[in-house]
């Protein structure tokens, strides 16, 4: 899939206004993200949410025209690694933004900044590249994967368990998020499975968890898997024995798939749709009307990506030659954040708050994850110390 994207007053229009030199001047920006099978939810959500902040500025960030080109990875990295080649080689963009899996991040990271082009991930925050591995072109505007694994652990101390049964597929976030909530957990973790990518039947998963003795299972299952995990889960009878926490896998992409299922089910983030500031009351109410669906947190991080860039290209007065001063620029995060307090840590991971959330139903019958209430603020992750940059 390749589809190149210009906005309403795309390049075309605006070049009609403005004379025929504006298309020389464009802003070339490629996205990779998984279109493909059931994780699909997941980049279509970072396709609207970036896709918004740019009709919001009328196809322009930082004052330059916007050609968008998105690429689906199809969760394949000889894919991500053939796409993400083709738009630093053929297209010469500006910037890549992706990915969704951390996996397809590792796939695409080395052509990208090797060629000094700027990598920002709206979603894949690896370990990999946190530490002494930390690179100028690389910036995250979503999270280190362990942090959010990290606060569950916190919310699981707070809620009293003692006994946490960790589920969670074998690849690089998934491995993140299990150290994460190992690294705060105070209790015991009666077990620790790990399932294949994609996996679909947790029949004997479920087996397993109802003879464990825990009194809350935490798991990390983006996507379809999550879906299939929470309807099997409820279909066990388990949700009346233990208690249900996550991360990305009761959020606004599986919830609609989950339903009733999920209600009450615990979990924790960097943001919620309902959180309480004007931005983001204005994020998610432009949103739902544009797309018909409630934003989860992939969409959000698009939109910041989308008004990070902006930011950026407006500081260098819409140059790219001084990739020192765009760098400055975009480390400088000089713009509103819809999830409030944010900036970039020393290895460009962010520093940001983090929340308890639970699953509710509206009263229009839409389900969504919740504020509950701030568990740490300004966390930063644990990786930032061993980056030299």
């Amino acid at each position: 899939m390749n589809i190149s994207l210009k906005t309403a007053t795309g390049a075309v229009a605006l070049s009609a206004l403005m004379g025929t030199t504006t298309l020389a001047e464009d802003l070339k920006i490629g996205m990779v993200v998984t279109l493909s099978g059931p994780p699909a939810a997941l980049g279509q959500q970072i396709v609207d949410g970036f896709q918004l902040a740019l009709d919001q500025k009328g196809g322009m960030l930082g004052g330059q025209n916007v050609e968008l080109v998105v690429e689906d990875d199809e969760l394949k990295p000889d894919v991500a690694l053939l796409k993400a080649t083709s738009l630093v080689e053929r297209d010469e963009v500006d910037f890549v933004v992706g990915t969704v899996f951390s996996n397809m991040l590792q796939a695409i990271f080395k052509p990208i900044v090797e060629s000094e082009t700027f990598l920002i991930s709206p979603n894949a925050g690896p370990s990999t590249f946190a530490g002494e591995n930390c690179n100028p072109y690389f910036f995250v505007t979503s999270y280190q994967n362990n942090q959010n694994a990290e606060v569950s652990g916190m919310v699981a101390n707070e809620e009293g368990f003692e006994n946490v049964f960790v589920m969670a597929p074998n690849y690089q976030a998934g491995r993140d998020n299990v150290d994460g909530f190992n690294q705060t957990f105070e209790g015991t973790v009666t077990d620790e499975v790990f399932t294949p990518l994609g996996h679909q039947d947790f029949s004997a998963e479920l087996a397993r968890m109802s003879t464990s003795g825990a009194d809350a299972v935490f798991t990390f299952m983006p996507g379809g898997m999550g879906v299939r995990l929470v309807g099997q889960f409820d279909g066990a009878g388990l949700k009346d024995s233990m208690k249900f926490m996550s991360v990305f896998t009761t959020d606004e992409t599986t919830l609609p798939g989950q339903k009733d299922a999920a209600v009450g089910f615990l979990a924790a983030g960097n943001w919620a749709p309902d959180m309480d500031n004007a931005a983001n009351t204005a994020f998610v109410s432009a949103f739902e009307e544009k797309y018909g669906y409630i934003p989860g947190g992939y969409a959000m991080q698009a939109y910041d990506t989308a008004n990070l860039i902006d930011s950026a290209v407006a500081a260098t007065g819409g140059s790219m030659e001084d990739k020192d001063a765009v760098r400055a620029a975009l480390k400088a995060a000089d713009f509103t954040s819809v999830r409030g307090d944010f900036s970039f840590n020393n290895n460009q991971y962010p520093v940001q708050d983090f929340h308890a959330l639970t699953v509710v139903k509206r009263d229009d019958g839409k389900f969504h994850t919740s504020f509950m209430r701030t568990v740490v603020e300004d966390y930063a992750d644990s990786f930032a110390g061993d980056c030299d940059m």
